[in-house]
């Protein structure tokens, strides 16, 4: 006996219901040891202060996919899920709350403030894990992790500990990203770039010695001028070779600096002479180590300017700027002020101002671990999809700087270093030391820094697993299968992650990293609440479902191209999820008293229909297979949807119907039984995509099931018994000829219940043999009455005419239409489009249109003028064939 489905897909209690029964019944558990082939992805941790963003949305609903495709295909998959604690963002969302009450981490202590966060963690922290939960994410939630916890800060200790043996772990006074409010040092990747109005101040660099001579020197930051050291020219630039060795007089401050000649210079940039400030740029750093410059800091670690600033003492960095500037011009050393835009850097947290400052600070030497890294993409150890993010790789590996890893703030990894205050040497140990290792003295304290958040998260493939101890888990499922990932943090974590994988595990930490792309609005502008364009993922799976959400990710996941997402779009495909629903109720009313476990294939005789809907059931599968082995997640949801929407529900519900009602008892069984096979079939292909929808209908039909839940049912292949490319070839002419039928009764506005007359026209034998052997199918789905089929017939007078390959159909139209009323409706029709083209027109042939407003508004109106001209045609060409009634 078959269930029954309700007459409308509800997806939120089939949803919750599910998701609980999976978790509950441990179906997304990997284990440590099978006799499966494994199959690992370890999910990019979020930030344990996020919520479910657009980001989040695509890269796990793309992971999931994966997951639950392998899973079907036998695999033991292992699905790592956890958060990553997020050091400066986790801290900041805490000192809010102090502030709240008046209070600061400082009044706290340490020890008391890192109390504070954990407990913060563990009453709000992980909401977002609840969210990946309603995405229908299958991770394995029993081996969920976190940054922090004890196996992991073990693993990060032993990390450290280890690089610093090896001599790659060292500490130096070197210029980093620093952010003046949070009073720490911050990676590249988290200073936010903006584009802003700035402006070019050309300074006049008096030349020492030669009263009067002067170079002008062009700049974006007047206040650091107070830490220049030398102002350096391009050695080959003819117009300042005399001044190359010399010195300048540095404004404001009457310091004598050198003209250094560097190939840094950009001749064509301003005057072609530039200020070297190494405390306070990067570039300049590196001029200054050349050079060997003296690096003067002029900042205090919250932008004020310094003792080393002199009569600025005190002041705000940008304070000091409208002050420097207005002494230059009143000394009549500004010579002038160029508007000039540029990218200026803030912190991702707070958005201050992030300041290049000089700080002693611990590094990683990266170069060694950079090499093995870039080999093993170099030599297809990993392979990077698509491809053409490996240059980008390539790039930023070879020019790889060392790695900035100490925090200047509380909430993370304490870096495993003490300081002995008598001798002054540094004990790096796994364990708290009660002595220094160089001198014996008690003397020491640790080190008040904290890790990089990065540092841990580049442990994340390995550690999760139980690293340093050598588990059963890590042995199974590392090197892990896939890393999905965004293309922003390549460098910052997956190559951090290379570099770590292959030096501590001697192997890479993935076999294949997929780059995803950007999730944009409609418009293709990047999401953000300062645009009010943000399309929140759990409003959408509230309005839409979960499955309508995940597919529509899917369909516009193409590599290499970011996704413009509407809200129409999600709707277009819970119109989808309807359709699946209304196909699988419409084969289970039917399918009343039917048991396929009482069927063979090989018993039964198929029809063309039949053969032809298996047939393209197993070239979906094939499709399938190709696209998802190669990340072509857009090329498997649009045959999934070309299949389901205008094969299965389109073509062979309706071809089905003959045999269902109005067949014999061994043409209904057999149809039964392809409505069944195929539907059955096509659930498992969609699930990895649909998961809810999918699971809810397969739990509903009939037979036996051999495994308790659909993730666990095989996923389909193509095989050669379900091959019928002969059979599917014919009944594609055959439907060739349908649609020509169906394209007249279109344009002729016939009502879809009246029957026609149709005479079809063969060039040969075989076509007639094919058309007459099915004449059954072309007379339902066509709604044709009476239908005359021959070789070489005439065309009558008054029929329209379709050709459908070597086929021509002639559907005699008098008195099939009203004549008169249907010239007078095309007339209305004509008489409204042309109103319409005559406004566009009009609005494309004004200039103050065209020229001013946006080029995708103006784009817009072409299109739109183009549809109503190419609607007007197919108007008038109706009306001739009207006309022609009369």
């Amino acid at each position: 006996m078959t269930k029954e489905l309700a007459k409308g897909y509800e997806p939120h209690d089939v949803e919750k219901r599910w998701y609980a029964e999976w978790e509950g019944k441990g179906y997304f558990h990997a284990a440590d040891t099978s006799d499966k082939k494994p199959y690992s992805i370890v999910i990019p941790p979020p930030n344990v202060t996020g919520a479910l963003h657009m980001g989040h949305a695509l890269n796990n609903t793309l992971q999931d996919i994966l997951c639950r495709w392998k899973r079907m295909q036998g695999y033991n998959v292992l699905w790592m899920p956890g958060t990553d604690h997020a050091g400066i963002a986790t801290q900041n969302v805490v000192e809010r709350q102090l502030a709240a009450q008046g209070k600061d981490r400082h009044d706290l202590g340490r020890e008391a403030f890192i109390e504070r966060v954990w407990q913060w963690k563990a009453e709000s922290g992980g909401q977002i894990i609840g969210q990946l939960k309603r995405l229908g994410a299958s991770c394995d939630w029993e081996r969920e992790r976190f940054t922090m916890d004890e196996g992991l800060s073990k693993a990060v200790r032993t990390v450290f500990v280890k690089l610093y043996e090896e001599g790659l772990i060292y500490r130096d006074n070197r210029l980093i990203n620093w952010c003046p409010r949070c009073h720490t040092a911050l990676s590249d990747i988290e200073v936010e770039h903006e584009d802003h109005k700035g402006h070019l101040w050309h300074i006049r660099y008096p030349v020492a010695g030669q009263p009067g001579a002067y170079v002008v020197v062009a700049t974006t930051r007047p206040e650091t001028m107070l830490g220049d050291t030398a102002v350096a020219v391009h050695p080959e630039d003819e117009r300042y070779q005399a001044l190359i060795g010399t010195t300048v007089i540095l404004p404001l401050v009457n310091r004598e600096i050198p003209v250094v000649a560097d190939e840094y210079v950009d001749r064509e940039f301003g005057t072609g002479v530039v200020k070297i400030t190494p405390a306070h740029d990067f570039n300049d750093f590196e001029v200054g180590l050349r050079h060997g410059l003296d690096k003067i800091n002029v900042f205090d670690e919250s932008g004020i300017i310094n003792a080393a600033g002199r009569q600025y003492e005190g002041m705000d960095r940008f304070e000091a700027r409208k002050r420097i500037v207005a002494e230059l011009e009143q000394a009549g050393l500004l010579e002038k002020i160029d508007d000039h835009p540029m990218s200026v850097g803030g912190c991702y947290r707070c958005k201050t101002v992030v300041e290049p400052y000089l700080s002693l600070q611990w590094y990683v030497k990266v170069g060694p671990l950079a090499e093995q890294a870039l080999a093993a993409v170099k030599d297809g150890r990993t392979r990077i999809v698509p491809k053409q993010w490996e240059n980008t790789y390539y790039d930023w590996m070879e020019n790889i700087r060392d790695w900035c890893i100490s925090r200047q703030i509380w909430w993370g990894h304490r870096i495993p270093a003490w300081f002995c205050d008598h001798c002054d040497g540094v004990t790096v140990a796994m364990e708290t030391p009660t002595k220094c290792s160089k001198c014996g003295s008690d003397e020491i304290r640790q080190e008040t820094d904290v890790l990089d958040t990065w540092f841990s998260s580049a442990l994340w493939p390995f550690s999760t697993m139980g690293w340093p101890d050598k588990t059963d888990l890590l042995k199974t499922f590392y090197p892990t299968s896939c890393l999905v990932t965004g293309f922003d943090i390549l460098f910052f974590w997956v190559a951090r992650m290379m570099m770590m994988g292959l030096h501590f595990m001697d192997e890479v930490p993935f076999r294949d990293v997929y780059i995803h792309a950007l999730v944009r609005d409609a418009q293709g502008q990047k999401m953000s609440k300062s645009k009010g364009n943000v399309i929140d993922p759990l409003t959408v799976i509230d309005q839409y479902g979960t499955d309508a959400f995940r597919f529509t990710l899917a369909a516009f996941a193409a590599q290499g191209r970011d996704i413009k997402l509407a809200e129409e779009r999600i709707a277009g495909y819970r119109n989808f999820c309807n359709k699946v629903w209304n196909a699988a109720r419409f084969t289970l009313m039917n399918l009343e008293g039917f048991d396929p476990d009482s069927v063979t294939f090989e018993e039964l005789s198929f029809s063309p229909g039949d053969k032809w809907i298996l047939h393209r059931l197993n070239e979906t599968a094939r499709v399938l297979d190709e696209t998802l082995t190669s990340y072509r997640y857009n090329e498997s949801a649009m045959a999934l949807y070309q299949f389901t929407w205008s094969e299965f529900c389109d073509w062979y519900l309706e071809l089905s119907k003959q045999d269902l009602y109005n067949g014999t008892p061994e043409r209904k069984r057999t149809a039964q039984y392809v409505l069944w096979h195929t539907l059955e079939h096509l659930l498992r292909l969609l699930h990895p995509f649909m998961p809810f929808i999918t699971e809810e209908i397969w739990q509903a039909l009939p037979g036996t099931k051999s495994v308790p839940t659909i993730m666990q049912a095989p996923y389909p292949v193509p095989l050669e018994t379900r091959n019928f490319p002969e059979a599917a070839a014919e009944m594609e002419r055959v439907m060739a000829v349908i649609n020509g039928i169906r394209n007249i009764r279109g344009e002729m506005e016939v009502p879809p219940s009246k029957e026609i007359a149709v005479i079809l026209s063969c060039t040969g034998e075989d076509s007639l043999r094919l058309l007459e052997h099915n004449q059954g199918a072309i007379k339902a789905l066509a709604r044709v009455s009476d239908l005359t089929t021959g070789v070489g017939l005439d065309k009558p007078e008054d029929a329209s005419i379709q050709v459908a390959g070597d086929v021509q159909i002639f559907v005699p139209l008098k008195g099939l239409v009203n004549v008169e009323e249907e010239e007078k409706r095309l007339l209305k029709e004509i008489g409204k489009i042309e109103k319409e083209i005559e406004m566009f027109s009009k609005k494309l042939s004004n200039p103050s249109f065209v020229d001013r407003a946006p080029a995708d508004v103006v784009a817009k109106e072409r299109e739109k003028l183009a549809e109503v001209t190419g609607k007007k045609q197919v108007l008038e060409e109706s009306l001739v064939k009207i006309r022609s009634l009369r």
